[in-house]
């Protein structure tokens, strides 16, 4: 049977002893304290003692009314009900939630005084005060939220960023994790679209400059993505396209589409192309269901795109047979295939001439 009782003074010292042994391996300490009795007084000063000795922060999801336990811990994250019982003041405006960080802040000499507010974001006080509003579009289950506020803040903050960028990483976290259902996690790959997606439209939100991809990579590479990749000008999309583009998801588990800027098609093209421009190009390949990351590229071929990426398959159309493929040094496997009979961007320009 579970007990919630403190544990002994002997298990105090064994736990205490073994974080002495390692603290000097950590950028920061998280105590997440769930009241079962293994945070106690004597453990939390402790931990906050001898982390504040080697300049590590210590931050604290707090439990129960007495926060005197967390005492010069660098923040705290209760939420609004918890902050109003252990302060006793009834959050209920601006004023009063002024009143509450102000009030953790100073009686339990926190670097940082935070509050989480839920559907309202995340207020904090240091030598200011200020609110970031939440991000989350959608709420299904807040199951696991607090534990993704605090996660986010504390990576972020073992990085060394301020405050207001680690609350802004951390809503974005907890914006994911509330639209899913049950405990769920977030990853930087999901962070960084979904940051993306506040700000466009849903055709653009696909689409990435290199620079911007870097950071998706390394996390697709974490967990063993395997990566297909492909380009072309796409000027006007046909179903030759649409066919070849899904044959190539299939070939793995992420399909990123390199598209050539408006000067690269023109100088393959010819001076009256595109006929499309790029903006238009990448929302339209970027809105396909098998597509996952649109990335444009200036020059003529996708060498450099393709050194970065290092595609697991680098596929193209099934003409350049018994030719030399730009990046097939590179990518892990070459995959020909064979476009529709029939359907180009030349064939559809040529009938729209013959109508007019």
């Amino acid at each position: 049977m579970e007990s919630n009782e403190d544990i002994n003074k002997a298990s105090e010292k064994s736990l205490i002893d073994s974080y002495k042994s390692i603290i000097q391996d950590f950028e920061l300490v998280i105590l997440s304290d769930y009241g079962k009795g293994v945070i106690t007084r004597y453990v939390a000063q402790e931990v906050i003692k001898i982390a504040n000795s080697c300049d590590i922060k210590v931050i604290v999801d707090p439990k129960g009314t007495d926060y005197s336990k967390y005492t010069s811990a660098y923040l705290l994250t209760p939420n609004k009900k918890e902050a109003s019982e252990a302060t006793n003041i009834n959050i209920s405006d601006e004023k009063s939630l002024k009143d509450a960080l102000l009030q953790l802040k100073n009686f339990c000499k926190l670097n940082t005084s935070l509050i989480t507010l839920s559907e309202d974001g995340i207020a904090v006080f240091d030598d200011q005060f200020r609110s970031h509003p939440t991000v989350a579009r959608e709420v299904f289950d807040v199951t696991g939220a607090g534990d993704t506020v605090i996660a986010a803040l504390g990576y972020a903050l073992a990085a060394n960023q301020d405050i207001d960028s680690a609350i802004e990483l951390a809503n974005l976290a907890a914006g994911i994790v509330v639209g899913k259902i049950g405990s769920a996690t977030t990853s930087f790959e999901e962070i960084i679209r979904y940051e993306s997606s506040l700000n466009q439209s849903d055709c653009e939100e696909s689409i990435f400059s290199l620079k911007n991809f870097i950071t998706i990579l390394e996390d697709l590479r974490k967990h063993n993505k395997k990566i297909v990749f492909t380009n072309g000008c796409f000027d006007i999309l046909h179903m030759g396209h649409v066919k070849y583009l899904e044959k190539a998801k299939k070939l793995g588990d992420v399909l990123v589409v390199g598209i050539n800027s408006d000067n690269s098609v023109t100088r393959l093209k010819g001076v009256n192309r595109p006929i499309n421009n790029l903006n238009d190009r990448c929302c339209i390949i970027g809105s396909l269901k098998s597509v996952d990351y649109v990335i444009p590229f200036d020059e003529d071929t996708p060498i450099e795109l393709i050194k970065t990426v290092v595609p697991d398959v680098l596929v193209k159309g099934g003409d350049y047979k018994n030719k030399k493929v730009v990046g097939e040094n590179i990518a892990k496997e070459l995959v020909l295939i064979d476009f529709l009979e029939g359907r180009s961007t030349s064939n559809t320009i040529t009938k729209i001439h013959e109508n007019d």
